[in-house]
């Protein structure tokens, strides 16, 4: 409970200021955190995950917001939530184990460098309608205090970890605040908390196929950042907690929230890393901390606005900058030299991307694709063949490694067709054809020692490679030596 209250106290600046860099009315960020925070920790794959109002999927936005208006916003998070539904029931979260650990390590060093570079934006302030950096004594009073946040979640956990530090830091530099009464920014300085319970709204639309072209982009970008982001951050909760969740039942659960979201006013969103990280570190394994978090927000929104309008900045800003250092994989920095060099290139490249362009699934996306083709890169090298002639004169081909598009060119240079005899004989026992390149390899080799008037056949092929030459029989012809098949003998 008291986890799920530090959350609460963490997302609530957050999910403010992010529905106010896109232009939308600052309770639909706080609705975002109370609908996301309470469907996924009820319905989620993976207790202790946090869902809120994130600005990954926030980003995506902006410009249908400027563009048209925010009911088509709300109507696109209601198709972002369908697909993402659609994703988990056609269970395609499988696939986010194929991001290699050093796209994780950048995606998540990246992640750790916005969230704490994110929290500087609060050491400015507005003058004659333009954002200055503090200085002289608002400056060294929002440092001194952030300081103190910082202290106490450092030393408080070496005492107690019986409460929060966190949630201690908070309060503590809110009594400070409040008893010396110091002059620093407090959270209603971003915007006011104060509403209702999120109201039933359908999207005021035209419901025809040119709204769907209009909001279908960005519906799609959002839906793949959220589960990217989420199913990322569910692998590390994994990780951390040594569990296992559910990545389909958390898609369908992130499906169903963000169309709640649609219709009940609330800018959208999916797991934030962060305060997922508040949440483990408080000591939180359960759905229970998720569900005390929204509950918290709701009911801020109804009666606690005067409270929370009063906790200075400097306090969650301090959180947030524990938490991002928390976040780091300082690990990957003690296994950077026992690393491969490709393997320090990508991570660095997705860190950078996903600082540069704040898009965390375009980042995961390019790491994930130079990762394999650096995979079928080195794969395409182990191609190789020992070659010898029994006493019959014929000539075997002993092939190691696999046989697939990258490998094909290699493949085509063991041969000696001009040179070998009349019976020729490759043996597979070692190696696999793995694609319709490779398919199409053999294919022209047969057809070069056809012309050359010689007979070749293929040995130890496995199963699924029978298969495929199976299907491939209108473009390649050879002869497929058999296995033989030994009964056993039993006592019947």
């Amino acid at each position: 409970m008291l986890a799920g209250l530090t959350v609460a106290m963490t997302m609530i600046p957050e999910s403010l200021s992010f529905a106010i860099l896109a232009g939308f009315p600052p309770l639909t960020g706080l609705y975002a955190a109370f609908i996301m925070g309470l469907v996924t920790a009820v319905l989620g794959g993976r207790p202790g995950l946090v869902s809120g109002g994130a600005g990954a999927t926030v980003i995506v936005l902006i410009a249908l917001m400027k563009s048209q208006g925010i009911e088509y916003v709300f109507a696109a998070v209601a198709l972002a939530g369908l697909i993402q539904i659609v994703v988990g029931l056609f269970k395609l979260g499988k696939f986010v184990r194929l991001v290699p650990q050093p796209v994780m390590f950048g995606f998540v060093n990246g992640l750790a460098v916005i969230i704490f570079m994110s929290q500087l934006g609060q050491f400015k302030t507005l003058v004659n309608g333009k954002l200055e950096w503090l200085s002289g004594m608002p400056l060294y009073i929002m440092l001194a205090l952030v300081l103190l946040t910082i202290a106490i979640v450092i030393i408080l956990p070496k005492i107690t970890k019986a409460i929060p530090s966190s949630l201690v830091a908070i309060i503590v530099v809110f009594f400070v605040v409040l008893f010396f009464g110091i002059d620093t920014k407090l959270v209603k300085d971003i915007a006011s908390v104060n509403g209702g319970f999120p109201p039933f709204h359908i999207p005021r639309v035209p419901l025809n196929l040119d709204m769907l072209k209009i909001i279908f982009p960005y519906s799609l970008i959002m839906a793949g950042v959220g589960l990217t982001e989420g199913l990322l951050t569910l692998n590390l909760v994994d990780e951390i907690t040594a569990t296992k969740g559910n990545g389909n039942r958390e898609s369908i659960a992130q499906g169903i929230a963000n169309i709640a979201n649609g219709f009940f006013t609330g800018m959208g969103g999916c797991p934030m890393i962060a305060q997922t990280l508040v949440n483990l570190s408080a000591g939180a394994r359960a759905r229970l901390s998720g569900i005390i978090a929204a509950l918290t927000i709701l009911v801020i929104i109804l009666v606690g606005a005067p409270v929370i309008d009063r906790v200075p900045m400097a306090a969650l800003v301090g959180v947030m900058m524990m938490v991002a250092i928390g976040t780091f994989e300082w690990m990957s920095f003690k296994v950077i030299n026992k690393m491969p060099l490709q393997d320090i290139v990508i991570g660095i490249l997705v860190a950078g991307i996903t600082i540069w362009l704040h898009n965390l699934a375009l980042a995961v996306l390019i790491g994930v694709i130079i990762s394999a083709l650096v995979f079928a890169w080195e794969s395409a090298k182990r191609i190789r063949a020992s070659e010898h002639t029994d006493t019959n004169g014929v000539k075997t081909y002993e092939v190691y490694g696999p046989l697939f598009f990258g490998s094909v060119a290699h493949f085509n240079e063991l041969f000696d067709v001009t040179h070998d005899p009349q019976q020729i004989v490759i043996d597979f026992k070692h190696s696999r054809v793995f694609d319709m390149s490779g398919i199409d390899a053999l294919n022209k080799l047969t057809e070069r020692y056809r012309l050359s008037d010689k007979k070749l056949q293929l040995k130890h092929l496995s199963n699924d490679c029978k298969r495929l030459l199976k299907n491939a029989d209108q473009i390649i012809t050879v002869n497929i030596i058999e296995d033989p098949t030994y009964q056993v003998a039993t006592e019947k």
